[in-house]
C-alpha cells in the first residue's frame, strides 16, 4: 500500500481541520525535533540497512571495549542468531493473526464505528494515541495491533469526510505506546523481577513482588500523567498550511468494504467444497482454544502473556471466520507482512549474542554505576537503559544483560531493588521511540515506512522520557 502526498500551499483548511494560527499554537516540541525530522527522513536507512549497522558499532565496541577477541565476538554473534527464534515466531503470529482477524466483516464493523467518532483532524491524533496507549497497559502486542489497524481506520473515515489528515502522526500516534507500555501489565522486568526462578533470587535472595513495582502510587500516578500529556502533544505536530500532508491513497477500500474473500466456489457443489464452505470446522476450533484460555484464566489468573494474546486473536479469528476457505484466504493475505520481522530479529539476537557474550552490556552498565550516587542512580539507571535497548530491543533480554549488575549495584549503594527495576523498564521503553524492531509489525499493518514517523515519535520521546524521569526521582525520594 503506497501514500500519497498533497502538498497543501496557497489552500484553506479542509472541512474540519484546524487552521494556521491553532495550529501554530502547540508546543515548541515541532522546533526542537524539526530538525531531527529533516535529518531522518534524508539519511534514516531501511530498518535491515539500520540492524547491520548497529551491528558493526556493537562489534567494534565489544573489540575495543572487552577483552573478546575477533573470535569471541564472531562465536557470540552465531551463537545469539537463534536466540529470539520463540520471540520471532509470537511477533510473526501477532502480526499475522491481528491482520487477518481485522480483516474478518466483524472486525472491520467495530474498525469503522471507532474510526467514525473522531470529527475533526485535532481529535484523530488524540484518539489514536488514546486508544493505543491504553490498550498498552494491557499488552503491548495488543497496542501495536490495534493502534496500526485504528491509525489507517481513522484516516480513511476522515478522507471520506474531506478531513486531511497526516496520516505518518496518526502512525506515530500508535506508536507512542511503546514508550509507556512498561508502566502496565505486561512490563517485562518488574514481571520477571516477581518470578521466583528468574536470576533476581541468585541477586538479592528473594523476588521483588509486583505491588512493589507495578502497583506502587508513584507508578500509577505516572500513568496517569504521561497518557493525558502524550494525547494532548502529539495532535500540535501536525502540519501547518503550507506544509506537505501525506494521506492514504483515493482508492483504498473504506474498512467497512474491507478485503471481501469468497467463502467457496458457488458452482462446486462437491462434497470437499461443502466442508471448505462450512462454518462449523474453523468455529469448532475456536471453541476449543477458547476453552483452553479459560482454563488458563480459572487456574492462572488474569496473567497475560504473549501467547495468551495470540491464541486470544487465533481464537477470535475462528469464531468469526465464514468458513474453512475464507480462513485460509484471510491468513494467506497476512502472510506477506512477517517478512521484515523473519529477516531482521536473527540481526538483534545476534547482537544481543554479543553483547551478553563478551560482557560488553556489563561493562556499560557499570560505568554508569561508577559515576552514581545513592539519589541520582535511579536517574542514571534509566538513561544507561535508554541507551542499551538501542543495541538491546528485547525489553526482556535487556533485564537479563542490565538487571543483575545494576540491581547489585543498587543494594551497594543503599536503593531500592524495585526502583532500579523500573528505571530499567522506563529506560527501555522510550527509545523503542527511535528503534525500528518493535515498529516492524505496525509499520507493516498500516503500510507506512520508519522515516515518516521518527521525527514524530523523537517527539513522545520527550514527553514520556521527561515524566517517566521525573517519576523516578521522585520514587527515589520517597
Amino acid at each position: 500500500m503506497s501514500i500519497e502526498h498533497n502538498v497543501a500551499v496557497g489552500e484553506q483548511p479542509a472541512a474540519g481541520t484546524e487552521s494556521t494560527e491553532s495550529a501554530g499554537r502547540g508546543l515548541s516540541l515541532r522546533t526542537i525535533t524539526g530538525p531531527f525530522s529533516r535529518f531522518v527522513e534524508r539519511w534514516m536507512p531501511a530498518p535491515l540497512i539500520f540492524a547491520v549497522a548497529l551491528t558493526v558499532i556493537v562489534v567494534i565496541m565489544a573489540l575495543t571495549m572487552t577483552p573478546a577477541t575477533p573470535v569471541d565476538v564472531l562465536s557470540g554473534w552465531g551463537d545469539g542468531l537463534a536466540g529470539l527464534l520463540e520471540f520471532t515466531t509470537q511477533m510473526c503470529l501477532i502480526l499475522l493473526l491481528g491482520h487477518a482477524l481485522a480483516n474478518t466483516a466483524p472486525v472491520r464493523k467495530v474498525l469503522v464505528a471507532m474510526g467514525r467518532m473522531p470529527r475533526t483532524a485535532y481529535q484523530a491524533y488524540a484518539w489514536v494515541t488514546l486508544i493505543a496507549c491504553v490498550a498498552s497497559m494491557l499488552t503491548w502486542g495488543l497496542a501495536l495491533v490495534v493502534g496500526g489497524l485504528l491509525a489507517r481506520e481513522v484516516a480513511v473515515q476522515m478522507r471520506n469526510r474531506g478531513v486531511e489528515v497526516h496520516f505518518p502522526l496518526l502512525v506515530a500516534g500508535a506508536y507512542t505506546s511503546m514508550s509507556v507500555w512498561s508502566m502496565g501489565y505486561s512490563s517485562s522486568a518488574p514481571l520477571a523481577a516477581a518470578t521466583p526462578d528468574s536470576f533476581i533470587i541468585d541477586t538479592i535472595g528473594s523476588t521483588i513482588p509486583v505491588s512493589e513495582t507495578l502497583g506502587t502510587p508513584w507508578n500509577l500516578i505516572g500513568i496517569l500523567v504521561v497518557i493525558p500529556a502524550l494525547v494532548l502533544i502529539m495532535p500540535t505536530l501536525r502540519p501547518r498550511r503550507g506544509e506537505t500532508i501525506i494521506q492514504l491513497p483515493k482508492d483504498l477500500a473504506s474498512g467497512e468494504a474491507g478485503v471481501e474473500i469468497a467463502t467457496s466456489d458457488v458452482e462446486d457443489s462437491s462434497p470437499a467444497a461443502r466442508m471448505d464452505a462450512s462454518r462449523i470446522v474453523p468455529m469448532l476450533l475456536g471453541l476449543a482454544v477458547t476453552a483452553y484460555i479459560i482454563w488458563y484464566f480459572s487456574t492462572n489468573g488474569f496473567a497475560l502473556t504473549l501467547d495468551i494474546v495470540n491464541w486470544s486473536f487465533l481464537a477470535l479469528l475462528l469464531l468469526l471466520s465464514r468458513s474453512t476457505h475464507e480462513l485460509g484466504q484471510l491468513i494467506k493475505n497476512a502472510a506477506s507482512t512477517v517478512g521484515d520481522i523473519l529477516l531482521q530479529f536473527p540481526l538483534y539476537a545476534g547482537i544481543m549474542g554479543i553483547m551478553v557474550s563478551t560482557g560488553l552490556g556489563a561493562v556499560i552498565s557499570s560505568f554508569f554505576v561508577d559515576i552514581s550516587t545513592p539519589m541520582s542512580f535511579g536517574v542514571i539507571t534509566f538513561i544507561s537503559a535508554a541507551l542499551l535497548n538501542v543495541a538491546i530491543p528485547s525489553a526482556g533480554g535487556q533485564f537479563a544483560v542490565q538487571g543483575p549488575v545494576m540491581i547489585d549495584a543498587s543494594q551497594a549503594l543503599g536503593v531500592d531493588p524495585a526502583i532500579t527495576t523500573m528505571a530499567i523498564a522506563y529506560g527501555d521503553s522510550i527509545t523503542n521511540m527511535i528503534q525500528p524492531l518493535f515498529a516492524l509489525p505496525l509499520l507493516a499493518i498500516a503500510g507506512c515506512r520508519l522515516r515518516d514517523i521518527v521525527g514524530y515519535t523523537s517527539a513522545s520521546m520527550i514527553v514520556s522520557g521527561t515524566v517517566l524521569i521525573g517519576v523516578i526521582f521522585v520514587a527515589s525520594m520517597l
